[in-house]
């Protein structure tokens, strides 16, 4: 394929993504987040790789943005590594969590592209986290890829981004991470900040 044969060819799979979007997942994830707010709830960020990098920059928008209280364990490198180490790598999520106190007023968000699945050995510290949060009655989101996997199967809300090319699931999954979760913040019920180049005239 021809260097604009591709850029073209990615680009009007990104449109049809738009297009099959599940617009009333996304409204139900607006939901879940502002009943989260009101409640004096928490929102927990958690991905692997790629999807770590975007719970960062989720954390910074929907704290300053939409101020909601939000973390991402990946985002203190010393105490994931050293749980890594000492506990292993499934139960890092969950054992953070809990001594987060994970409660009924809190919420998941998830970024991933498997969602999830012990089977497959595909994210089990993704599993034992959403195990813990429908355990203590936690809320769960998320914005997925291919079939969803466990995310899918046991959230609240779930966007699963539609798989156009299947050779092209993991950039465009993470891609529209960030194209939920920004449509999200910036939802005029989550919205308590202006951002600053809308707000400089």
């Amino acid at each position: 394929m021809s260097v604009s044969g591709y850029t073209a060819s990615y680009l009007d799979e990104a449109v049809e993504i738009i297009r099959r979007l599940d617009r009333q997942q996304i409204d139900a994830m607006v939901e879940v987040i502002l009943r989260v707010r009101n409640a004096g709830g928490r929102l927990f960020f958690l991905g692997v790789g790629g999807s770590a990098g975007n719970c960062s920059h989720a954390v910074n928008d929907f704290r300053k943005i939409a101020g909601v209280e939000a973390y991402a364990p990946t985002d203190n490198v010393s105490e994931l590594t050293a749980r890594i180490n000492d506990d292993g790598w499934e139960g890092v999520f969950a054992s953070w969590l809990q001594v987060s106190r994970l409660s009924p007023k809190d919420a998941l968000f998830i970024f991933s592209v498997g969602g999830g699945n012990l089977e497959k050995n595909v994210s089990p510290n993704l599993v034992r986290a959403l195990e813990l949060a429908k355990s203590v009655g936690a809320a769960v989101v998320g914005v997925v890829g291919r079939d969803g996997g466990y995310t899918a199967k046991v959230a609240d809300a779930c966007v699963v981004v539609p798989t156009v090319n299947a050779s092209t699931i993991t950039p465009h999954t993470e891609a529209f991470h960030a194209v939920v979760w920004h449509l999200i913040v910036t939802h005029p019920v989550l919205k308590t900040n202006e951002t600053k180049w809308e707000s400089t005239r």
